[in-house]
């Protein structure tokens, strides 16, 4: 069996070094563990602390185009380096390499495809009083969102089988954090957590999170976009129904005064009324189609996880010749 820990890296050249040192390249049903660095962008030494840290593969690209499609792009190369388990970990040393067994034990024991290392469930050295409350925020929404017993919506040190791996796609453009998850729960991935350790930051400033509300705001729009693409009918009818209900209100007073008296007034509530009873009703249908296109969707899935099957079969033949 192979193991890929991959590590999406943007300046980190004080701490990259110390985490690829740390991954054990021995492990108990593991005979491979090889380091994948994913470069995103970076304009200090971190590629040259990474090589001289003994990374076996590391993929740049040109400027810096932040986690989800350093994390896309590493699942890919991950797959095609003929990874069986998949690893991905933070540049910047907070989470423990050395729990790496303990977070693929599930796998290995075939109980999982996806692992998540939890810091709520384990111990956290450090974390700053607005990460702790927008963390604990953005996890209860994806746990409803997903239905899944998720305690750490935001931990990037989590596990995936191969087959999970290439059943996940990320869309997103910022972060894969909370997509994984919905996309797991909605591809019926068996998944469970592992307690973990998450020390300090001593590399600076997070990367990714350098301010809370802009986080909040592009994660919650992910979320969102998720639950849209792979529930439209509950969002749509959700939605359809907010403007039917409302409509029904704005309508109530000329209603019950053309009941009463037989005669039109209020003209004003009356046209809002059925403005939103409209938008409400049509808002239902294009929920119904939408669910139509969610079947399409999951076929166009499936041909792309058989495809990409087939190629990476193709790949690790010809790399065995």
């Amino acid at each position: 069996m192979k193991l890929v820990v991959m590590i999406p890296s943007y300046n980190e050249e004080e701490t990259i070094a110390s985490v690829i040192r740390e991954i054990p390249r021995s492990i108990p049903g593991i005979e491979t563990v090889e380091v994948l660095v994913i470069n995103d962008g970076s304009t200090d030494r971190t590629v040259e602390e990474a090589r001289k840290a003994g990374a076996d593969k590391i993929i740049s690209f040109k400027k810096n185009k932040g986690l989800a499609p350093g994390f896309r792009a590493g699942l890919e190369t991950a797959l095609s380096m003929g990874a069986d388990i998949i690893v991905n970990t933070d540049a910047d040393g907070q989470y423990d390499g050395g729990e790496i067994p303990k977070l693929i034990q599930p796998i290995l024991d075939n109980k999982a495809d996806f692992v998540l290392g939890s810091r709520t469930k384990g111990t956290i050295e450090e974390m700053p009083l607005q990460k702790t409350i927008g963390n604990r925020m953005a996890t209860w929404v994806t746990r409803n969102v997903s239905g899944l017993p998720v305690s750490d919506g935001q931990s990037g040190f989590r596990a995936f089988t191969r087959d999970a791996a290439m059943r996940l796609n990320v869309m997103s453009d910022y972060t894969y954090v909370q997509e994984t998850l919905i996309q797991a729960a909605n591809l019926g991935l068996v998944y469970t957590e592992v307690p973990i350790l998450f020390r300090k930051r001593t590399g600076g400033s997070s990367r990714l999170i350098s301010n809370i509300f802009n986080y909040a705001k592009r994660a919650g729009v992910t979320i969102l976009k998720s639950y849209r693409d792979y529930q439209p009918l509950r969002t749509f009818l959700f939605l359809g129904s907010v403007m039917i209900v409302a409509g029904f209100i704005v309508g109530l007073k000329p209603l019950l005064h053309y009941l009463s008296t037989y005669t039109v007034a209020f003209y004003g509530s009356a046209m809002v009324a059925m403005l939103l009873l409209i938008i409400g009703f049509t808002t239902i249908v294009l929920g119904l189609l939408a669910d139509i296109m969610r079947t399409q969707k999951k076929v166009q899935d499936e041909i792309l996880y058989r495809l990409k099957k087939l190629e990476l079969n193709t790949i690790n033949t010809n790399n065995n010749r």
